[in-house]
């Protein structure tokens, strides 16, 4: 296969591997390969950043004071946490390194199989793996495959309900303690309202991050659960409408990857407000209260993502 590399940081260069994943645009079965293995050095990345933080942990010091980037997520979820935010117990921290590390093997493993023994392109496998052949303009196809993506973070979603709910519970900043959520709120008035920065009947510029209790910040993770299973249902089942691929158009890789980007972005942008002023989120038992150079990166992400959403975006409008 000839790859164009024109509109590419390769152009005009003599270093032709800078086109990255571009090579395999039209190749489905080396590309899933390419994504299942990059999934396993974001695994890998967890895994041993969260073993060595483990291991260099320093009991009665607070995780920020030590530089700690992932033990104070595990703790939010009430993973070997105390009164007042106090770390009493480091072995779960261990294990939940260990299994992503686990999981990072599989996903190489995975990786490899589709780069060196599948087939290149997956119609040619046949059985289940050629129903996710993919062709660039096959808005329905890419649609089937779309909703297999939603229904999978919808049920991530729900294993964080699951722990709030039933599996030790989370730590609640405002108690200072690990608790279990009996009563989560599914009121869509003051769900939705947040998302329209309406909270108790008042504005706030802050709009979600102004959530103060774990029974609305739980609530919404069903809500938002059942949102995106019950896209990925329409989605496999629904071919995109003639309308929405006039605002959305659908033809090639970089119209896909920069959709992606801005809702990456977006993402970003809102998990920005949320480290900067959320305390229920973010406890500053675990973050401190002072989290500007965090928040900063997570808005340089924000831009970073923005960014790469106007390039594809505009490389998608040339071809």
């Amino acid at each position: 296969m000839i790859v164009n590399t024109e509109r590419t940081f390769a152009a005009g260069t003599n270093a032709p591997w800078l086109i990255g994943n571009a090579r395999l645009t039209d190749l489905s079965g080396q590309l899933l390969g390419a994504h299942v293995a990059h999934a396993g050095l974001i695994m890998f990345w967890a895994g041993t950043t969260t073993v060595i933080e483990t291991l260099r942990y320093t009991p009665g010091v607070p995780l920020y004071e030590q530089g700690m980037i992932l033990l104070p997520h595990l703790a939010t979820l009430g993973w070997g946490v105390g009164a007042g935010g106090e770390i009493v117990d480091t072995y779960p921290y261990f294990v939940i390194g260990m299994l992503h590390l686990v999981a990072s093997a599989v996903l190489g493993a995975g990786g490899l199989f589709h780069v060196f023994r599948s087939p290149p392109i997956l119609y040619t496998a046949g059985g289940q793996a050629a129903k996710f052949h993919y062709e660039w303009n096959d808005s329905k196809q890419l649609g089937l495959i779309l909703g297999h993506h939603l229904i999978i973070l919808g049920l991530g979603a729900f294993l964080l309900v699951l722990k709030a709910m039933y599996f030790g519970g989370i730590y609640d900043a405002a108690l200072g303690n690990v608790r279990i959520v009996n009563s989560p709120t599914l009121d869509p008035q003051v769900i939705f309202g947040y998302l329209v920065g309406i909270k108790n009947g008042s504005r706030t510029l802050l709009g979600m991050a102004s959530v103060d209790n774990l029974e609305d910040i739980i609530g919404g993770h069903i809500w938002i659960g059942c949102i995106l299973i019950a896209g990925g249902v329409w989605h496999i089942l629904v071919k995109p409408f003639a309308a929405v691929r006039k605002i959305m158009p659908i033809e090639s890789g970089d119209e896909i990857l920069s959709y992606s980007l801005l809702g990456l972005a977006l993402m970003a942008f809102i998990s920005t407000v949320f480290v900067g002023y959320n305390t229920i989120a973010f406890p500053i038992e675990f973050y401190d209260s002072d989290r500007l150079g965090l928040a900063n990166s997570q808005f340089f992400l924000g831009v970073l993502a923005f960014l790469g959403f106007i390039w594809h975006r505009t490389r998608a409008t040339q071809n």
